[in-house]
């Protein structure tokens, strides 16, 4: 093929764009919407290329086009999941899907379109009534037998965004293995096709849709509350707790769980409390941004509250702020996960409920802190890591249950990721804000009701075990040209960040393999001790992420530390 003969995004997006307007299959308002988008930069990034599964799914912004989030792009995504369960065989399409979506706009619709589509190929369907959280979804993919689940949403990302995560039969998001043969099934099926045969309404009524509603609701809280480790009542009742859900579908969970265990402080941020896709009040629905606690925090000064806890749309993380030395301060993802590491396996040991030396198993992604692992070593628990992403955690886990079943005695005792994501039991095989948020407010009233607010808790571990440092840096390259400067980067700290970093001494590379798992575009440099850099490119979101880990003998050393390694590593990428 000759140079000239190469099509530019551009010219691929016109092409595409001709495609939408002439198909029979597009209505009219949509088509309408396809004449609105003239603007050829925006025709290149809507139509040149096909809405593709990142880190957490197929996720992108709502509107016409190949690359974007609309009926036309799900129904050819469920398309392929049905062809792909009919591969499997009629035992798969019996063991049917569930599906539940969060508070975005149009996430309802896209459910609802999910189910029909599913259900007229011939595959029961367990769809969820109302908007429900991620970790619930995995739940009921675990609790029905289904041979997958479905979820709409987009996380945590702006409003303009919707998504899709798809899970196993394990109530796993797919791993790599699993997501290439599902690609390939929807590559194979057009994006235009006609609407199914059945509407909603007549496939409920044969039965092949099937609703689930606050009984589901009901049984997950009372499996969460069952991993609840403070028994005392006056240390629950002591706590005030300040909540939002930042108008996302946790508010009836986490609320129901908290008052279930015995914590009936909680007030509600009522801005952020009714489900709304357009997220009003925050420019990002994301607890691990101090700005989307903003809210919360100020009801908590005026209140006199001792935490500020949050979760994303669909529930899955968990953002908190403590209130120390007369005002509120963030704690990071890493610092929550350390502080519930801490807790739980003190607390376990305490009850006598920590497996055996070995036995016990903690899992944590390479981009998480150290630290967690640290603790988790002192306690005896065989220490897992894996890649970025929940869903190599639940892989984990669904190992180790297989491996029971052959006399394996590895047990799931905790697992987290540094970006918010926690899950304290096998219930689900995802990060769960739900349970996250139960345990997080029995740590801080334990560690109340001796005096100490979770802050001081932090100086106390870091005096055991050694002041760790967690920073992430976050450098945006929007669009299509933003993928070819990320890849661009990544090689050039592949070339030059031994040189260029200083104290390095290993490069983990996980493109070219490192120990038994998947390939990835990760670099991880490896510095003394436990302290080590990681660059990647998010698979969600237009970013280079550099996450730092560093350690040190106090917080000073640390930072001086830090510093000096963010300026080495901003002179490659500027």
């Amino acid at each position: 093929m000759s140079e000239s003969s190469i099509k530019s995004p551009a010219e691929i997006g016109k092409e595409n764009r001709q495609i939408w307007l002439d198909s029979p299959y597009v209505d009219d308002a949509t088509k309408q919407g396809v004449r609105d988008v003239t603007d050829e930069g925006e025709i290149a990034e809507a139509f040149s290329r096909d809405l593709a599964f990142g880190t957490g799914g197929m996720r992108g912004v709502m509107g016409p086009g190949n690359n974007r989030m609309n009926p036309y792009t799900v129904r050819r995504a469920i398309i392929g999941v049905a062809k792909w369960l009919e591969k499997a065989g009629p035992e798969a399409l019996a063991k049917g899907a569930a599906i539940a979506c969060d508070t975005r706009n149009n996430s309802v619709d896209y459910a609802k379109h999910a189910a029909v589509t599913l259900a007229d190929r011939g595959v029961t369907v367990y769809l969820f009534d109302t908007p429900a959280p991620t970790p619930v979804l995995s739940f009921a993919v675990k609790r029905f037998g289904c041979a997958t689940g479905v979820v709409i949403t987009a996380s945590h990302n702006t409003k303009e965004f919707n998504g899709m995560k798809i899970y196993n039969d394990g109530g796993c998001q797919l791993p790599p293995d699993e997501v290439d043969p599902l690609m390939e099934e929807i590559d194979a099926t057009p994006l235009f096709s006609p609407l199914p045969e059945s509407d909603f309404e007549a496939l409920k009524a044969a039965g092949k849709i099937k609703l689930l509603g606050a009984e589901v609701r009901d049984e997950f809280v009372e499996v969460v509350k069952g991993y609840s480790l403070l028994a005392d009542a006056e240390a629950k009742k002591a706590l005030s707790i300040v909540y939002t859900p930042l108008n996302g579908a946790g508010n009836l969970y986490v609320r129901q769980t908290l008052a279930g265990v015995g914590f009936d402080r909680v007030t509600v941020v009522p801005e952020q409390e009714h489900p709304d896709g357009d997220f009003p009040t925050v420019k990002q629905p994301n607890p691990e941004i101090t700005a989307a606690l903003a809210l919360s925090i100020e009801l908590g000064l005026r209140t006199k509250a001792d935490l500020v806890v949050g979760t994303d749309p669909d529930s899955d993380r968990l953002g908190a702020a403590v209130y120390h030395d007369g005002d509120f301060h963030n704690i990071t993802g890493n610092q929550i996960g350390v502080l519930l590491t801490d807790f739980i396996l003190m607390s376990r040991k305490q009850r006598g409920e920590l497996p055996g030396p070995g036995k016990g198993v903690f899992i944590n992604t390479i981009v998480s802190s150290s630290l967690g692992e640290v603790i988790g070593r002192a306690y005896g628990l065989k220490i897992i890591k894996v890649l970025t992403g929940f869903k190599f955690i639940g892989e984990q886990m669904i190992r180790m249950k297989n491996a029971s079943f052959k006399g394996g005695e590895e047990e799931y005792v905790f697992g987290y990721e540094e970006s918010n994501g926690y899950l304290p039991g096998d219930y689900a095989r995802d990060k769960d804000a739900v349970g996250a948020a139960l345990l997080f407010c029995e740590t801080a009233a334990y560690w109340k009701k001796r005096g100490k607010t979770l802050i001081e808790r932090l100086d106390d571990i870091y005096a055991e075990y050694g002041y760790f440092l967690d920073h992430l840096d976050e450098y945006v390259f929007p669009g299509i040209e933003g993928m070819v400067i990320m890849a661009g980067l990544m090689e050039k700290f592949r070339e030059k960040g031994v040189a260029a970093i200083p104290q390095i001494r290993e490069l983990e590379d996980y493109e070219l393999g490192v120990g038994d798992l998947p390939k990835d575009n990760v670099l991880r440099f490896m510095l003394e001790g436990d302290s080590w850099i990681a660059v990647r490119p998010s698979g969600t979101e237009p970013k280079l992420k550099v996450y730092y880990s560093i350690s040190g003998r106090d917080k000073d050393k640390a930072v001086e530390r830090l510093e000096l390694l963010r300026k080495a590593v901003d002179s490659i990428i500027k």
